[in-house]
């Protein structure tokens, strides 16, 4: 019998942000047949190959105690859901962080196909890290999703500001000064979608990804959900209305200022063309 790979089946979701990704976990977290972690975004690889800040201790120590360590009333708590999830933070908090720690936080997993890890960051990864991550996987699926990128970096910007306390620079911030944030590496980079499907290209086999549009995944949820699954080799499951209908992470209702646009305009049309470049059919929308 021929040995597991470290990784086994792994999916993940790389993004974009604010591109529809916390929807889908959403939804996705109801199949039978996938199995996530206790945290959505576990950003492993892109510590392992880009920034290897990210899963510190100190950081992981401040992630458990406001995140995984909460109270609960022994009362009514199920004790079996308190063990385990003591459990995953015991992993979560466990030295050194390689692939066999990312390995032992899916232990949990029982029956189900696929770990799953919906990790943003790991879009941003160089493209040799792709081929060694899927030669550590029995199967590797990775998801990437896009949007109009004007409205995808105002989502962004009202996102970060709304989180950060700052929603007020929206009606005060001048062209420079809007041009000045959303050029930031964290805040640009997300949605350099020509960039990700090169990488995604030069590091993979064509099964191993897959990228799809947020404008087509909810103008035909059960369809584009039927694709993903098709794309994982996984059974159709009939997710329910009501989570279909959900909406998670939105930022605060604000029109976006009519200068906003033009500021990216140029890039844009790079970037458009960088994405039909790579074989794939803009939706309509995005103008």
């Amino acid at each position: 019998m021929t040995a597991k790979r470290t990784f086994g089946n792994l999916f993940l979701s790389i993004g974009a942000m604010k591109a529809g990704t916390t929807w889908l976990y959403s939804v996705l977290a109801r199949h039978p047949e996938l199995h996530f972690a206790m945290e959505k975004e576990i950003h492993y690889f892109n510590h392992r190959y880009v920034d290897n800040s990210l899963l510190s201790e100190e950081r992981r120590l401040s992630e458990a105690r406001e995140r995984y360590l909460w109270r609960f009333d022994p009362k009514v708590a199920n004790i079996d859901a308190i063990r385990q999830n003591l459990h995953w933070v015991a992993a979560y908090l466990d030295r050194p962080v390689d692939d066999f720690w990312y390995r032992n936080l899916f232990q949990l997993r029982k029956f189900q196909t696929y770990a799953c890890d919906f990790s943003n960051l790991n879009a941003h990864l160089p493209v040799e890290a792709w081929p060694v991550i899927a030669s550590k996987c029995d199967s590797l699926r990775v998801l990437f999703t896009m949007r109009d990128p004007v409205k995808r970096l105002w989502s962004h910007t009202k996102f970060h500001l709304q989180v950060t306390g700052e929603l007020e620079k929206l009606d005060s911030w001048s062209k420079s000064e809007f041009e000045a944030f959303i050029r930031q590496p964290h805040i640009w980079n997300n949605g350099e979608y020509g960039a990700v499907l090169r990488r995604l290209s030069k590091g993979l086999s064509g099964e191993q990804y897959k990228a799809i549009f947020y404008e087509d995944l909810h103008d035909n949820q059960r369809s584009r959900l039927r694709e993903i699954e098709a794309f994982l080799g996984i059974a159709p499951f009939d997710y329910p209305q009501a989570a279909l209908d959900r909406r998670l992470t939105e930022s605060k209702k604000r029109e976006m200022p009519g200068f906003f646009a033009d500021l990216v305009s140029d890039d844009v049309a790079r970037i458009r063309k960088e994405v039909e470049d790579e074989g794939y059919v803009l939706p309509l929308s995005w103008g």
